[in-house]
């Protein structure tokens, strides 16, 4: 299997893209899936390094990154070594990040013999799931889309109105990893930058308007995001396909670090669900 690590993609807003790959090096040109990380998240906590490469095992041109401003940096990679860029973004940067992975990819003439850019399904977790789900319905070049543990409401997560007040005046409101127990920023620009792109960042409208194969998994011991919003994501798209996982939480049993070599057995199960459903509608 070939695995190139930390590839450093150049974003729109003044910060590298920093990105994997993994596939199997045969030259014959691969479905290619694209793997966006959720809040807090990043391209190489817990088990995403062993299901990318399941996903490379079973044919599959795998690409994951890290969004330019979710706080990592080239040198450090894993965590929050840059709490300022995460402060400073947004959806609108993670939307544009990701169509800079897909305009990489679908110009690569080093992988053109092994990533076929008419094949590209988008897989989100958590806050992912929506940044994907607006993705694929704005862009056609996306062939398939995938919410995992994904949300269906930018807007309900933003602060109450007495919250928002003081978020104003402040200019800042700390958010605590509840992991490494770092205070982390989330400057006024965020809720700036969601009311005046609002439409677009309305998950509902774009799940209701996708004309592609859609299926949202999620675990119905999730307590991050519950399931009623898988529920209400497959209500808007009577065409998608809804499976929900018995006993699993919000990143399926894996943890991070993750010291095993196998995948936990409900990320595993998960896994092979979503190759299924990329070959069965391929």
């Amino acid at each position: 299997m070939k695995t190139i690590k930390n590839l450093l993609l150049p974003g729109i807003h003044n910060k590298p893209i920093l990105t994997d790959v993994f596939y199997l090096e045969n030259s014959t040109p691969k479905p290619i899936v694209i793997f966006c990380h959720g809040y807090k998240g990043f391209k190489d906590w817990g088990a995403w390094d062993l299901m990318a490469q399941a996903f490379a095992q079973a044919g599959f041109f795998l690409i994951k990154f890290n969004f330019s401003h979710n706080g990592g940096t080239p040198e450090q990679p894993i965590d929050f070594h840059d709490l300022e860029a995460f402060g400073q973004n947004n959806y609108t940067k993670e939307l544009d990040d990701l169509k800079s992975v897909i305009d990489w990819i679908s110009s690569n003439s080093e992988f053109k013999p092994e990533a076929n850019n008419n094949a590209i399904t988008l897989i989100g977790h958590s806050r992912g799931g929506g940044i994907v789900t607006i993705k694929a319905e704005e862009d056609n070049r996306i062939s398939k889309v995938i919410s995992l543990a994904g949300v269906s409401d930018f807007g309900k997560r933003m602060a109450t109105a007495a919250a928002l007040e003081q978020w104003k005046n402040d200019g800042v409101m700390y958010v605590e990893n509840g992991r490494t127990k770092q205070q982390m920023p989330h400057y006024y620009q965020f809720f700036e930058n969601f009311k005046a792109n609002e439409e677009r960042l309305t998950i509902k409208r774009a799940v209701s308007n996708l004309q592609i194969p859609y299926l949202i998994i999620h675990g119905n011991a999730d307590t991050s995001v519950l399931l009623e919003e898988a529920q209400q994501l497959h209500k808007w798209n009577q065409e998608s396909k809804l499976e929900i996982i018995e006993g699993a939480n919000h990143v399926f049993e894996a943890s991070h670090p993750w010291a095993s070599s196998q995948l936990p057995d409900s990320l595993k199960y998960v896994t092979t669900i979503m190759i299924a459903f990329i070959n069965e509608t391929a």
